[in-house]
């Protein structure tokens, strides 16, 4: 699977994957906190971490994920394609080119939640809030291999 790195002229795109995988997948937002955060995505976040994403053979893209210094920040497959290892390679990728070792995930999202602990991460820490201070508790995950 090809993965290649995108930025601001795919922002368009992007925004729509994003908006449709979380309508998927986030059960626990509602309208105003799905269209708060579509505004914050497309500025300041996704200016804010490295881009790379996935397309299919028309050139669509069908997954991305955003990474600063050695997190993931943001993971997002389109919801016709889940299941079909486009999460697993952008995450594979991060880990082995980027060296990623750490994500915080939505507690209330469990398939995310499992998806990392598959991929090798493991619980070091809780908030009771997201950072923006709403109340959406997140796990911080760890690679069980990585250093602190």
């Amino acid at each position: 699977m090809l993965i290649s790195r995108t930025g601001p002229r795919d922002y368009n795109e992007l925004i729509l994957l994003w908006e449709r995988s979380v309508r998927a997948t986030h059960a626990f937002l509602v309208e105003k906190d799905i269209l708060r955060l579509r505004d914050l995505i497309l500025d300041p976040y996704f200016d804010a971490v490295d881009l790379f994403c996935t397309r299919d053979e028309n050139g669509a893209i069908t997954g991305f994920i955003g990474i600063a210094k050695q997190r993931i920040e943001m993971l997002f497959v389109d919801p016709t394609r889940m299941g079909q290892g486009i999460g697993r390679a952008l995450v594979i990728d991060a880990i082995t080119t980027h060296g990623i070792t750490d994500v915080d995930v939505n507690e209330q999202n469990p398939d995310a939640v499992g998806f990392y602990q598959r991929m090798g991460f493991v619980v070091f820490g809780r908030s009771e809030t997201d950072g923006e201070g709403n109340p959406f508790p997140i796990l911080h995950m760890r690679l069980a291999n990585a250093s602190e």
